[in-house]
């Protein structure tokens, strides 16, 4: 599967400008080590409930019961993410009421599609996840509210594509987070050394807008699992795509903006006190 908003996802050439910010979703495709989803039902039992080869199953680690929180969460899903292995987005429905994680599948959220989910977009009281001069800290936000979050899942264009061609979104109150540790999702190559998979994403926001910090601890547990099992059975760990290009081991074309940032980066270090 590929993995997050909102989850970890890169820009694409020259829109490659949010790196700093929290990225939103998973974006670069990571094996999974012991299934794909076409296989998985047929060769090997596995569990009802996470999906997961029993040998490998992630409801020991998963809230007995789901996990109260107040925020609903709304995640707008490109219809490619479905498909691929080691989603985080599962591991929040496991983890929480059904009624407090809801996936819109589309890349167009029209009115006459989805009657039901205009309203809740246009509301006073939803707040969307993503990166941008015009979005305010979430931290910032009142608190004794009740809020809906809106996540966009996908790759960064995917998810470029959604918030630009859908005018309810484009329209909603934007809110950031900035984080202030690496992703624990250290089986995939996230674009910056603070992207963060959906999971992680939803986690910390929820954690924040409830101050209860740990609704996060307790949603993270399972992605730590997931992956020290991985690590377990031959994958290895990922530096980010911008720490291999400061350290000269990304193998990949690099755009223009990647050049750019990476001379203004080294500028800064070369510039900065005690250097």
């Amino acid at each position: 599967m590929r993995v997050t908003p909102p989850c970890n996802m890169a820009a694409a050439g020259d829109n490659e400008n949010n790196d700093n910010e929290l990225l939103l979703v998973d974006d670069f495709a990571c094996l999974d080590v012991f299934e794909s989803d076409s296989d998985s039902t047929s060769k090997r039992p596995t569990c009802q409930r996470c999906k997961r080869p029993l040998t490998v199953c992630l409801c020991p680690f998963l809230p007995r019961e789901p996990l109260e929180i107040k925020t609903t969460i709304y995640i707008l899903q490109h219809p490619f993410e479905e498909s691929r292995c080691l989603r985080t987005v599962p591991i929040l429905q496991n983890s929480v009421p059904a009624d407090r994680c809801q996936i819109f599948r589309g890349k167009r959220f029209s009115k006459s599609r989805f009657p039901d989910l205009v309203p809740i977009l246009e509301s006073a009281n939803t707040v969307l996840l993503y990166p941008g001069d015009d979005a305010v800290d979430i931290s910032e936000l009142p608190t004794g509210q009740t809020y809906n979050l809106v996540l966009l899942d996908g790759t960064w264009a995917q998810a470029k594509g959604i918030y630009t061609q859908n005018e309810y979104v484009r329209n909603m109150r934007k809110v950031k987070i900035r984080a202030e540790q690496k992703s624990k999702y250290v089986i995939r190559t996230q674009p910056s050394d603070t992207s963060l998979s959906t999971l992680e994403t939803a986690a910390i926001a929820v954690a924040t807008l409830e101050r209860k910090p740990e609704i996060a601890e307790t949603l993270l547990q399972p992605l730590v699992a997931l992956c020290d099992f991985q690590l377990q059975h031959g994958a290895t760990t990922h530096q980010s795509r911008e720490y291999q290009m400061e350290h000269g081991l990304w193998t990949k074309p690099m755009s223009r903006a990647d050049h750019r940032k990476l001379a203004k980066k080294c500028a800064g270090e070369q510039g900065s006190p005690g250097t």
